[in-house]
């Protein structure tokens, strides 16, 4: 039997699609720079049509490449030809909602921002938050071990993750779907799976631990000179805020310009552009009045300090929209600089500038005239960088510039993927982040939960050889 009838078989004929039927969203990336060509895109209904699905394609020899929301940048859901896309769009049921231990129980294809209103609903906060939140996926959000906007307060989705149900590549469901915070009972492997992007296993379920909604948001835009300014703000904003610090953004003078002035025709930029660097900080409560008054009082002690030499203080919920508008409506703005390599790195908050020097100085010389952009999550290290130039256009231009950024990461011990993963876009740089025997590790995990090489082949680590 042809390995599609079997698939049909499983899931229903209206459920597995080939040639012509497949989708240009199934053949291609978010960004569009990879694409491929399926033999067919299969939509289980649960974690055992699931499991059939990989024993089936256990049996072909065929690999299996899982696909949530689509939103990632790194090419990590694009199938190898011939392969089969899982799409798990069809698993999106919020199941359980335990407003006594705080947790949410939700298949993998719920998207972030459903979650996150299911929550809300009951009073409860889901405390992931990225731009992408209303088509990005829960599955998607633990293969990649998601971060963004409130990482600094309540950490990656790793922090989150209570219990997993998932799919091994040879069919086995394996099921942990406890709500305890502490299990030392022995390998806690779940974790093994959280930003394995889909290359161990096919997370179908999970069980996230919630928090109190907040229902105050203090929010501020402030204005300063070095990253040292900023380390001792972020300090002493976590302490004299009693733990409500949820997010400390960095954009530098030359992201806040070209993203004010692309954004002016339908906002008025909140500051002055004249300084080097801005952060947009909120905190998030429970008691108005008393929130806001904290606020105000360790913001103007910090002016009086003199390491803030202007601030803004959002002083309506149209106000903080406009503000969070310089860090969150980049599509427009960041379309027009096209061509453009795209960064997604972590360094200490302290070595930032230094890196900034060192790379802007080297990128001068090699692409003359080109707009370097940076900003990003300053309260846990992670920088966005965009660099935009005509001769991106040249693969091996862009090959040269990636070298650039990425042999700096590994001269500052950081980190080549803070958010994204690898995916297939950066195969080649891995070893500027992790060593040959952290490598050699992760293929001998690979080797034993994955030994034919169907789940996901040819991402996070290049082919042995």
């Amino acid at each position: 039997m042809d390995h599609r009838e079997e698939l049909r078989s499983i899931v229903g004929r209206a459920h597995c699609f080939a040639g012509d039927e497949i989708d240009q969203r199934y053949r291609t990336d978010l960004l569009g720079l990879y694409t491929c060509s399926p033999s067919c895109v299969v939509r289980p209904g649960s974690a055992g049509e699931v499991a059939r699905v990989m024993e089936a394609a256990r049996k072909a020899r065929i690999a299996v490449t899982v696909l949530g929301g689509g939103t990632g940048g790194v090419g990590g859901t694009a199938c190898t030809d011939g392969g089969i896309i899982l799409s798990l769009e069809r698993m999106n049921r919020v199941l359980e909602i335990d407003e006594d231990a705080m947790t949410i129980t939700a298949e993998a294809g719920v998207t972030l921002q459903s979650l996150q209103e299911a929550a809300a609903g009951k009073g409860l906060l889901m405390p992931l938050d990225i731009g992408s939140r209303g088509s990005a996926t829960i599955g998607g959000n633990i293969a990649t071990n998601a971060g963004g906007l409130r990482t600094l307060r309540w950490g990656m989705m790793r922090d989150m993750v209570l219990g997993l149900e998932a799919v091994l590549a040879d069919g086995t469901v394996v099921s942990r779907l406890g709500k305890v915070l502490k299990d030392n009972a022995g390998y806690d492997w779940k974790h093994l799976f959280i930003g394995s992007e889909g290359t161990l296993a096919i997370v179908t379920q999970a069980v996230l631990r919630l928090r109190p909604l907040p229902t105050t948001a203090q929010t501020a835009l402030l204005a300063f000179d070095t990253v040292e300014q900023a380390s001792r703000l972020l300090r002493r904003l976590q302490r004299d805020l009693d733990g409500r610090l949820s997010s400390f953004e960095l954009m530098w003078r030359d992201f806040f310009n070209v993203i004010g002035q692309a954004q002016s025709a339908r906002r008025p930029l909140p500051m002055s552009p004249e300084y080097r660097l801005y952060a947009i900080v909120e905190a998030l409560g429970s008691h108005p009045e008393r929130d806001r008054q904290v606020f105000e009082e360790v913001l103007s002690a910090i002016f009086d300090g003199g390491v803030v030499h202007d601030g803004v203080i959002a002083q309506s919920e149209r106000e903080r929209q406009n503000i969070w508008a310089l860090r969150e409506d980049l599509l427009e703005p960041l379309a027009a600089l096209s061509p453009f390599a795209g960064f997604d790195i972590s360094l200490s908050l302290l070595d930032m500038d230094r890196f900034i020097e060192q790379t802007d100085a080297k990128m001068g010389e090699m692409l003359p005239g080109a707009v370097v952009l940076h900003y990003g999550h300053g309260g846990d290290g992670n920088m966005h960088l965009i660099v935009s130039h005509p001769a991106l256009h040249d693969p091996q231009v862009m090959h040269a510039t990636e070298c650039l950024v990425y042999d700096a990461i590994r001269q500052y011990r950081g980190s080549i993927a803070a958010e994204h993963g690898i995916g297939q876009a950066k195969l080649e740089f891995l070893d500027r982040s992790r060593s040959r025997e952290e490598i050699a590790l992760m293929r001998s995990l690979k080797q034993a939960l994955d030994p034919l090489n169907l789940l996901n082949p040819g991402k996070v680590f290049p082919a042995a050889g």
